[in-house]
């Protein structure tokens, strides 16, 4: 099999109400969709997902169409090894940290899909599963208009089967943290855990004092404290504190994982498809804090996200938004959750595919 060609669509979506944490407004709703092709009719789907700046998905189009299309003409995507090592030479110059990943993990992950479907099996059997499913926690605590909504939407999550919520913390005082908190810890029950994430909103000081009172309400994990680059203050943090520290959305590749493991910067790790550059990667980042005796958990949800979790034996969750949202009908594959875990799905391939309707309806370029 080789790969004959790609294409890469640029979708927006209308954000009726955008969402906010400590430091950001997520409005943009762009994405660009990745397909990759081959001379079999096998086609690969990734999905690269923006929700800040629209302007980066023209950036990503044009790397995956001018710089990466002429690399991957003529390769086997069976050997994703090789085509990852290809893609980083040719951004090593300008740097493969930053947009460039963005494109090399929608490459790596339309990749996967390939070789899942050429085989007949989800991707995740392809690498070598260690689960059919895993535990799902909702971002449902986002920072709301009011306080009726933010409390509300946290109860639907409990609601819809989630048994773990997490909690936007850091945009004003400690005592409104501490209040965001409790109420939802009151409505939900100790039943529900809780995650709280602080969206690099503080200085190592700020993080451990705020950190102290998090601990005193017995939330489960205190997640991006500070600016990644603080690896050393965060490690000073964490031990001082007894709360795991859960970090690495914002890492880049495996080098970028070491380097935190190796400082003891956190106790769960993070990766983001687009920024830890795709299974390829996330296998290895699985392997590193394994043998570090530490955790994986997600950042962001989807069927992909499931494939690498469930080939990652010290996973311990998939970060969720609300199953609900699956009716708006992007992706192909539906995820399905059973005693507050998702499901591998069964499909052939990462579960990535988009609807054409969708495409259809949403594309600008």
């Amino acid at each position: 099999m080789k790969i004959t060609g790609l294409e890469a669509i640029i979708l927006q979506t209308e954000v009726k109400k955008p969402v906010f944490d400590a430091m950001n407004t997520f409005d943009a709703g762009g994405y660009v969709v990745t397909k990759l092709f081959t001379d079999e009719g096998i086609t690969g789907y990734a999905t690269t997902h923006v929700g800040r700046v629209r302007s980066i998905c023209d950036i990503v189009k044009v790397i995956l169409e001018k710089e990466m299309l002429p690399l991957m003409v003529g390769e086997d995507p069976f050997f994703a090894r090789k085509i990852r090592q290809k893609l980083w030479a040719s951004a090593d110059y300008h740097g493969v940290e930053g947009i460039a990943q963005f494109a090399i993990a929608a490459l790596d992950t339309c990749v996967w899909d390939i070789v899942g479907k050429a085989l007949g099996k989800p991707s995740c059997h392809v690498v070598g599963a260690s689960r059919d499913r895993i535990p799902a926690y909702a971002m449902a605590g986002w920072y709301y208009d009011t306080e009726k909504e933010y409390v509300q939407k946290c109860v639907d999550a409990a609601e819809e089967g989630f048994r773990a919520v997490k909690l936007k913390v850091g945009k004003t005082s400690l005592e409104d943290d501490l209040h965001r908190i409790r109420i939802v810890q009151k409505e939900l029950g100790s039943d529900i855990r809780i995650m709280i994430d602080a969206n690099q909103a503080f200085d190592e000081m700020e993080a451990l004092r705020r950190g102290k009172a998090y601990e005193e309400l017995g939330v489960y994990w205190y997640e991006e404290p500070m600016i990644p680059q603080y690896k050393e203050s965060q490690a000073r943090l964490a031990a001082k504190l007894t709360i795991p520290l859960a970090i690495g959305e914002n890492y880049y590749t495996r080098y970028q994982f070491y380097d935190a493991v190796r400082t003891g910067a956190g106790s769960i790790y993070q990766p983001d498809n687009r920024r830890a550059g795709g299974l390829t990667e996330w296998l290895e980042i699985g392997a590193i804090t394994e043998a570090a005796g530490l955790k994986i958990a997600s950042h962001g949800g989807g069927p992909a996200n499931v494939n690498a979790l469930c080939a990652i034996p010290n996973a311990i969750y998939l970060e969720s938004g609300s199953l609900k949202q699956q009716d708006h009908g992007m992706l192909v594959t539906k995820m399905k959750m059973v005693n507050g875990e998702i499901l591998l799905p069964e499909v052939p391939g990462m579960g990535t595919e988009v609807s054409e309707d969708f495409i259809k309806k949403h594309r600008v370029s």
